[in-house]
């Protein structure tokens, strides 16, 4: 391990923990309560303040500004914090705040997450493992990501909203409901409109897990009966199906509107 290495334009507070390997290039500011773990790597001109951590070997880009205040009314200047994982790429001009004391008191994002320029996380927002924002993603305050979900450039995202895991949201959705488990949406008040295929593909599971949801899916959206009674119809028929079970209990986990089908095909079809 080596010592970091501080462009002699830099303003490192009294107080900052600053790893090994760490690189902080010209005209970075880093505040008293900030933590840089190892080979974190600040490009230049790159805000960090708050209580805020960075895990390792994250890199960010200039004009990013991490670890504000909440953008809340509510906010009385708490001691709240944010905690960014490792392997993160965090591009130009991504804003992420801190937590409220209304709430968890804490921002979370996790590992192997890609940044594009101008995304926003706010306050008590939780991201998860790999996911990816394109340029000019919103996320409201306490909004929950799952591992792998992909946000095409512009969506915004209400607060409270839930995403699932795998999820894939198109380009330009204004996202107002919680997103299924391996669901895409699609449009300027984001409607259900099929499977995320290619994502599953992606992570490695068969064609026949993918039928297995897309099954349970057309059962679930467009069966006979209520929804709630075709719920616990497809919960029961498939209980078997890890899959399908992770999306049965991201339902029923839930305390706010869904994010309803309004499509049986459409661009989940397999080809």
């Amino acid at each position: 391990m080596n010592d970091p290495v501080i462009d002699p334009t830099a303003h490192i507070a009294s107080g900052a923990v600053i790893g090994p390997d760490v690189s902080i290039g010209p005209y970075c500011i880093v505040g008293p309560h900030v933590k840089l773990e190892a080979g974190v790597r600040l490009v230049s001109h790159v805000n960090v303040t708050g209580y805020t951590t960075i895990g390792a070997r994250t890199v960010v880009y200039p004009f990013a500004s991490l670890g504000t205040p909440p953008q809340s009314l509510g906010y009385k200047g708490e001691p709240t914090r944010l905690e960014i994982g490792a392997d993160n790429d965090i591009r130009e001009h991504v804003t992420m705040n801190t937590g409220t004391a209304a709430d968890r008191g804490v921002t979370t994002v996790g590992n192997n997450c890609f940044f594009m320029v101008g995304s926003h996380v706010a306050h008590d927002c939780v991201v998860g493992n790999k996911v990816v924002f394109a340029n000019n993603v919103l996320l409201g305050g306490h909004s929950q990501i799952g591992d792998n979900v992909v946000f095409g450039g512009g969506v915004a995202v209400r607060q409270f909203v839930r995403i699932g895991e795998g999820a894939m949201i198109v380009g330009l959705s204004g996202v107002r409901a919680d997103v299924i488990p391996f669901g895409m949406a699609h449009g300027p008040l984001a409607d259900l409109v099929g499977l995320n295929v290619v994502g599953m593909r992606r992570r490695g599971l068969s064609k026949a897990e993918v039928h297995r949801v897309r099954s349970a899916y057309q059962d679930l959206f467009f069966g006979d009966g209520a929804f709630k009674a075709r719920l616990d119809k497809v919960a029961a028929t498939y209980a078997d199906d890890a899959l399908v079970v992770r999306i049965i209990e991201f339902i029923r986990a839930g305390k706010r509107p869904l994010t309803m089908a309004t499509m049986r095909n459409g661009t989940d079809d397999d080809q």
